[in-house]
């Protein structure tokens, strides 16, 4: 691999390290002001990221490390524990835990589009002859900090956009299986809950899910480019 490759690649594995600790934490911390201490007690109401490698290494290190090097972007998984006798009593704050973690994705992804923008406006970044998910901005100044900040800005609020999307879906086991539950009675809540967390509906539920994003990719991507460079057109 060439140096900018490989730095490339330990630049998407701490976005991902990062954008996973904030969404499992937007988890824990929503789950602890409802009245569930389990994450709580085991240390994940922190945006340390020692807490979820300790509960998933494979998920939050050893694959996300090697696709970054490998695929040129992360894949990997993280999870936050909770009483699932605490979520069966209480159907609507279970589904404000599911939303905290997509919820705290999008802001990681709204901040670093604010960023871009004011980059932009100052000059400090201009847009790129080539677009990418690593490279939504070029630097407009010479120096290594403007290509760092504008390649690391670019990760932080491509991966944080996808990965909030994702999670969105309403297909067991993401959250957004959950957070539809906002819309349903208790006792419906309640039940689609209990459907959702089966073995089963969550394999058919990562399958389907995984068909479908690719779907959702493109036309999200291209609606990011326009609003990052409104005028400017990418073939």
């Amino acid at each position: 691999m060439e140096p900018h490759q490989i730095l490339e690649a330990i630049l998407w594995f701490v976005a991902f390290l990062f954008s996973t600790t904030v969404h499992e934490a937007g988890h824990a911390w929503v789950a602890l002001l409802g009245g569930d201490r389990t994450a709580y007690l085991g240390g994940q109401v922190s945006l340390s990221p020692l807490p979820y490698v300790r509960r998933e290494p494979i998920g939050m290190v050893l694959v996300p490390l090697i696709t970054s090097f490998t695929q040129g972007w992360p894949i990997g998984w993280a999870s936050a524990p909770y009483d699932p006798l605490w979520a069966d009593r209480h159907p609507r704050r279970a589904v404000w835990m599911a939303a905290a973690g997509p919820a705290g994705n999008f802001c990681i992804a709204v901040s670093s589009f604010l960023f871009l923008k004011a980059g932009l406006a100052w000059g400090y970044f201009v847009a790129p002859q080539r677009i990418g998910f690593s490279h939504l901005v070029a630097p407009g100044v010479h120096g290594d900090l403007a290509g760092f900040l504008a390649q690391g800005l670019s990760m932080f609020l491509t991966l944080n956009l996808l990965l909030g999307t994702f999670n969105l879906i309403p297909l067991p086991p993401l959250d957004g299986a959950a957070v539809l539950g906002v819309i349903l009675p208790e006792e419906k809540a309640r039940a689609a809950r209990r459907l959702a967390g089966s073995p089963q509906m969550s394999l058919i539920g990562l399958v389907v899910a995984w068909q479908l994003f690719p779907k959702v990719v493109v036309p999200l991507f291209h609606l990011l480019i326009r609003l990052l460079h409104p005028g400017v057109v990418y073939s």
